[in-house]
């Protein structure tokens, strides 16, 4: 898997081909990671959780496999393969993993 610090040209990816959990944790890949926003995969294994936290940029999550809990202002929001989360910059939210999961995650400046 590559890096690409900036999109000189098109191109395609299979995510799927990417998934790889750890045996616990999160395993995290940056896809691509241009000026104003990046694209990074988290592969969270089973019963891991992610404390509440803010981010200074706008997020979404594009779930691709699994099932979790994405705690979000307060309310929770079931995790499993097709849903997306739209998440305002300095929103709390924290992630609990019912079983392996897997996400895209797109950072975004917020205007």
């Amino acid at each position: 898997m590559m890096t690409l610090l900036n999109a000189p040209e098109s191109f395609s990816d299979q995510l799927q081909d990417k998934i790889q959990y750890a045996e616990t944790g999160i395993v995290s890949k940056v896809l691509l990671k241009l000026p104003h926003c990046q694209y990074t995969l988290f592969c969270l294994a089973a019963g891991t959780d992610i404390a509440e936290h803010t981010s200074t940029q706008n997020a979404v999550v594009q779930v691709l496999e699994g099932n979790g809990i994405l705690t979000l202002e307060g309310e929770d929001i079931t995790l499993e393969p097709g849903v997306f989360v739209f998440m305002s910059a300095n929103a709390p939210h924290a992630l609990k993993a019912s079983e392996n999961l897997a996400f895209l995650l797109t950072l975004s400046e917020p205007r």
